[in-house]
Parts: structure tokens; C-alpha cells; sequence
């Protein structure tokens, strides 16, 4: 019953764990912190070393034709493209009597359309003084070109509609000659004939008069086209506020590189797959979470704090001495990613232990933390790997090792046949979990639990397995007798396999 639940439990389990995610970012803070902060500093640099070009600015106020009501902006969009033509260009160069390519001006200058006949002209140059006249030229240009356009669309359409009255002229003539040439007469068919010659006559003469109404509308809009079509707001230099400038970009570029840095910090977590909760940490190592400490707070952290520290050490260390107290084997440190807090607490421990009898640490760590360490009188003694067939048997031994990539497993045996593994959050990969218990499991040495280090403050998830003791092993496995109060051998229960061990999340029935 317990392995169909946990089995029904792995295949419950989400593919990304948001919980998980957000706690590994957020103790990624330096990282997506620094980038936020790289980007501020970008957009200040860019903003002293690539100042803006002096630019003026000019708004035209374009009439068309064909203005409707309910124009959407099509026209003043077509003015838009039109203004960064070269043939616009050139005029302006022409008037500015500059040799510079039209291709290469187009790029020093955009327009914007305001409003429906509203053109808003921006222009790049080398001065306050160039970029005004740039500026003016370029209006200029623009408007003599659309009033040119605006004259010849209407002369155009006026041709075109005397020409139709011209037509509509010669016909009439041909119809009033055909009513000259006929005389009314009393058959019913060459009067109904010289009716329709005369309906004919009526309806040519009201086209004609149309084609001359429609020419002299045509001819009267294009003034006013033209007249409406000015500069309505002067060519102006346009000021820039350095220190605005720079609080504009540097916000920018703090966004931009906070964003950055969250989704570096996010794939690389996802990518990385290194376990951050309690739970996940105990799931992968299968083995409960008995104790946790907190990162030592900054020399500048308040004495509320550090007292705080001190205080979660001294419970730490009591709590690890009752353990290895109460274990009739040896029991070894192993760490993973914190072989400096690892070496403390061990020496901790022997402390706490050193009352009750001689302790002796074998340091199997692959640096000089213990080695180094400032040793005070009445301190255990440390003696390296090599030296731990001399340790005397009536001397209570606590071996410090690693179980980092590297490690001689085969060596963990001489530092003690039980363990208690130091983990730093966020260290080590869930894959490298599996490893290290896989291994432990393979030489046969029980994990008792795990202390985890720097866990994260926010984290309320449960570390807790069904029983811490027995779930790294993959077989049977009998704990040595040891003696109770009686002094009778007292014999522990077999343990279970990892896979039929509840986690911490599931309901034990």
C-alpha cells in the first residue's frame, strides 16, 4: 500500500515546481542583482559617452483634398513616407546648398504624424544652428512639393472634366443639326423621333453644365488646399537635459537588466536542477533533514542577529552530541559544499562531547579546515585519515569527510559506520543526491539524517521522512545490537527500501 502511494505520488509530481523555482531564484538575488545593476550603469555610460545629436524640430500643417471626417490617418502616413523620400531630400539640399547625399541626409531626420494633418519634423545636425536650417529647408521642401502635387492633381482633374464637356458639346451639335434638318410632320413615328432628339438636347445640356460646375470646383478647392498647407510652428532647437537623460536610461537599463538577470537566474536554476526545499533535498538524498543553520549574518548585521546565529549554533551542536551520544557506532560528518561550517561544527561537537570522555577527530576533508583551525586548550585532538588505525578504542572517534565529486568512497568506512550528512542548499545536483546515497547505500553505511546549511529562511516545506535511518539503503539491512539500559543487546528493525518510504507530503496510514 505505502509503494502504490508513492508511486501514485511521483506521477502527481509537476513537471516545474513553481515553489521551487521562486526560492532558488531568489537566493540567486546576486546574480539577477548585479545584472540589474550592470544595466543601470549601461544606460549612464550611454548616456554621457553617446550624448543625443543637436535636433531640431518644425510641425506642418497638411491640408488634403480628400479629408474625411473619419479618416483613420491614412493620408498624413502617406505624407509620412513621402517626407523620406530623396526627392524631398535633394530639394532641401538643393536650398541648403550642401553636397551631401540624399541617402545619407534621410537618415538625419524622421517624421511623425500628430494628428490628421498635422506633421511633426525631427532633424539631426552637426549644430543647433545646421539642425535648425536643416529643419526649415526640409519643411520647405515638403510643403512646395505637396502644393505642387495638390495644383497639378487639380489642374489634372479639371482638364480631365473640361474635356468631357467638350465631348458632350460636339454631340449636342450633332443632335441640334438632326432637329434642324427635321421637319415636324404627322406620323406618329417621326414625332415620337423628334421628341426623343429634343429629350436628348435637354439632357446634354445639363451634363455640360455639370462638367463646367465639377471644372470650376475643381479649380477653386486646389487654393485652398494650398493655402492651407504651412509651417505652423517654426523651426526650433530642441534642449536635452543631460541629468534627465541619465535617469531616463539608467531606469531603463535597471529594468531591462533585472528582467535579464530573473530569466538567467530562472533557466539557470531549471537547467542546473540543484534542490533548494527541505523536502526536495530529503526526497533526493532519502533521508530526513534533522537539523538546519542559517548563514552566518554579515560583520555589519545587528548584535540581535548574530546573537541569533550564535544561538541556533548552540542547538545545532546540542543536538548533533545527543545524536552521536545515543549511536553505540562511530559516526562521521560528511559534508556537501560546506567543508569550512562542517569543520566548526565538528569541533563543536567534540567539545560537547569531550566531558564525557576523550574524543579524537579524524579529518578526512580534502583542505586544511581542520588542520588549520585554531585549536584551544582542552580541544580534541585531530589526527588525518592515515592515523586512524592509532586512535585508541577507548577514545569516542568523529570522522569529517566529503562526499563531493572525488571522493574515495571506499574510504568513508575509516571515518565512521554511521553518518550524518552536512549539505548546503542549492549545492549539489539532484542527480549528485542520488549519487551520494546510492553510493552510501552501496558501502553499507546508514545515513542518520542531514543537516542542511543555509537553508532557505522563507522555506516551510517538511524534511522529515518515515524513518531518516533506513531510507538511503536499497536492501535489507539489520543495525548492529546495541545495549539498553538492562544491558540486554537491543535489536533494530529491519529497514525499508528508499521506495516504500513515505515522504514527508504523503499520509502515513
Amino acid at each position: 500500500m505505502t509503494t502504490s502511494k508513492t508511486a501514485e505520488s511521483s506521477a502527481a509530481a509537476p513537471l516545474l515546481d513553481l515553489q521551487a523555482l521562486v526560492v532558488a531564484v531568489r537566493r540567486r538575488r546576486r546574480l539577477w542583482c548585479s545584472v540589474g545593476l550592470l544595466g543601470l550603469l549601461v544606460g549612464v555610460a550611454v548616456t554621457v559617452l553617446l550624448p543625443p545629436p543637436p535636433t531640431a524640430v518644425t510641425k506642418v500643417l497638411v491640408a488634403h483634398q480628400e479629408d474625411q471626417p473619419n479618416d483613420t490617418g491614412t493620408l498624413i502616413r502617406t505624407d509620412v513616407e513621402l517626407l523620406g523620400t530623396t526627392r524631398i531630400a535633394g530639394k532641401a539640399l538643393q536650398a541648403l546648398k550642401s553636397p551631401e547625399d540624399p541617402e545619407d541626409f534621410i537618415r538625419d531626420y524622421r517624421g511623425t504624424g500628430l494628428t490628421n494633418n498635422l506633421l511633426q519634423i525631427e532633424v539631426a545636425g552637426d549644430s543647433d544652428a545646421e539642425a535648425v536650417a536643416r529643419a526649415k529647408a526640409l519643411a520647405d521642401a515638403f510643403v512646395a512639393d505637396h502644393v505642387r502635387r495638390m495644383r497639378e492633381a487639380a489642374e489634372a482633374e479639371a482638364e480631365a472634366l473640361l474635356d468631357q464637356r467638350e465631348r458632350m458639346r460636339d454631340e449636342l451639335a450633332q443632335v441640334n443639326k438632326a432637329i434642324g434638318d427635321r421637319s415636324p410632320g404627322s406620323d406618329p413615328k417621326a414625332s415620337a423621333s423628334f421628341e426623343s432628339l429634343f429629350a436628348r438636347r435637354a439632357e446634354l445640356n445639363s451634363r455640360i453644365a455639370d462638367f463646367d460646375q465639377r471644372a470650376a470646383d475643381a479649380r477653386t478647392g486646389a487654393p485652398k488646399v494650398i493655402v492651407g498647407t504651412q509651417i505652423v510652428d517654426a523651426p526650433r532647437a530642441v534642449q536635452h537635459s543631460l541629468p534627465r537623460a541619465a535617469v531616463t536610461n539608467a531606469a531603463i537599463g535597471l529594468v531591462l537588466g533585472l528582467v535579464l538577470g530573473l530569466v538567467l537566474a530562472a533557466v539557470g536554476t531549471v537547467v542546473a536542477d540543484r534542490p533548494v526545499l527541505r523536502r526536495e533535498i530529503a526526497a533526493n538524498l532519502g533521508t530526513s533533514v534533522i537539523t538546519e543553520l542559517r548563514r552566518a549574518p554579515h560583520r555589519s548585521a545587528g548584535l540581535w542577529q548574530r546573537g541569533r546565529t550564535r544561538a541556533a549554533r548552540e542547538r545545532l551542536t546540542a543536538t548533533l552530541a545527543r545524536t552521536v551520544r545515543g549511536s553505540a557506532e562511530p559516526v562521521s560528518l560528511l559534508e556537501l559544499g560546506c567543508a569550512r561550517s562542517t569543520s566548526v561544527i565538528a569541533l563543536n561537537v567534540a567539545r560537547a562531547l569531550a566531558a564525557e570522555g576523550p574524543v579524537v577527530i579524524i579529518d578526512g576533508l580534502p583542505g586544511p579546515q581542520l588542520a588549520n583551525s585554531r585549536q584551544k586548550p582542552g580541544d580534541p585532538s585531530v589526527v588525518s585519515g592515515e592515523g586512524a588505525a592509532d586512535v585508541p578504542h577507548q577514545a569516542r572517534r568523529l570522522g569529517v569527510g566529503s562526499v563531493a565529486p572525488g571522493t574515495a568512497w571506499t574510504d568513508l568506512h575509516h571515518l565512521g559506520s554511521q553518518t550524518l550528512l552536512v549539505v548546503r542548499a542549492g549545492h549539489g545536483s539532484a542527480a549528485w543526491l542520488h549519487t551520494v546515497a546510492r553510493q552510501l547505500a552501496d558501502q553499507r553505511i546508514p545515513v542518520i539524517g542531514v543537516v542542511l546549511i543555509d537553508p532557505d529562511p522563507r522555506d516551510r516545506t517538511d524534511g522529515t521522512l518515515w524513518d531518516g535511518l533506513h531510507t538511503a539503503l536499497r536492501g535489507p539491512y539489520e543495525r548492529p545490537a546495541r545495549q539498553n539500559g538492562t544491558g540486554q543487546p537491543r535489536t533494530g528493525r529491519p529497514s525499508m527500501p528508499a521506495a516504500q518510504v513515505p515522504y514527508s507530503d504523503q499520509e502515513a496510514r
